[in-house]
């Protein structure tokens, strides 16, 4: 098992390798697999790729996310600009159905709100606008709602495991309940975590994931 120490440098290595990270603006804290995160980075997206570069690190166990997002002032917008760019940029996203996310901003925060039929399209409307000049966070209110649900999603959900190079499907359990999915078990690093649950949200018919893996070394 990492120490603290080295837990806390792997971590801050991590960030300097991530081109679309300043390293210099964000300081690592590392206690018992929990690293925190601090400072400050002009865009919200930074502060998004900060987050999943420390996940990749092996020995994180949580990451506690407290980096501002403090705007420089050629980024700043008003709310109503910012809500049409919005909007504009969820037009082009070409697995969205026409006027199907509504979007509110509110001091640069950005919520989104309204019905889709696959998790993977939700994560897009929510990565469309994460990267908007101006954006200072985002909500992610909108709900799945499949047209069928699968009878057969725990056998769906093995069998991607099985096929993905980054999961080990022997260390998970599945557990499934009409259109709602439970993994359990254990993985190597959060970024098994999270494609576990990327995984489960692939298969028709999983409007909700809860993943209840924990990390191990």
């Amino acid at each position: 098992m990492k120490s603290d120490l080295n837990l806390q440098e792997d971590v801050a290595e991590e960030l300097s390798f991530d081109p679309s990270v300043d390293a210099s603006r964000i300081g690592v804290a590392a206690k018992d697999g929990v690293v925190t995160l601090t400072g400050k980075v002009p865009s919200y997206a930074e502060k998004i790729a900060a987050e999943k570069a420390a996940k990749r690190v092996a020995g994180v166990k949580a990451v506690a996310q407290d980096v501002e997002v403090e705007l420089p002032a050629f980024h700043q917008r008003n709310d109503t600009d910012l809500a049409a760019a919005a909007l504009n940029v969820l037009a082009w996203e070409i697995t969205l159905p026409k006027d199907s996310i509504n979007v509110k901003v509110e001091h640069g925060w950005v919520t989104l709100e309204g019905r889709v039929d696959w998790q993977f399209v939700r994560g897009n409307a929510e990565r469309a606008v994460r990267n908007l000049i101006g954006v200072t966070g985002v909500s992610n209110h909108i709900t799945v709602t499949p047209h069928v649900v699968a009878g057969d999603v725990n056998d769906k959900i093995r069998k991607t495991f099985v096929r993905s190079a980054e999961i080990d499907a022997n260390r998970v359990i599945v557990e499934t309940s009409n259109d709602t999915v439970k993994l359990y078990g254990s993985v190597h690093s959060w970024t098994e975590h999270d494609d576990a649950s990327r995984a489960a949200y692939s298969v028709p018919g999983v409007t909700k994931v809860e993943n209840h893996t924990l990390v191990s070394i």
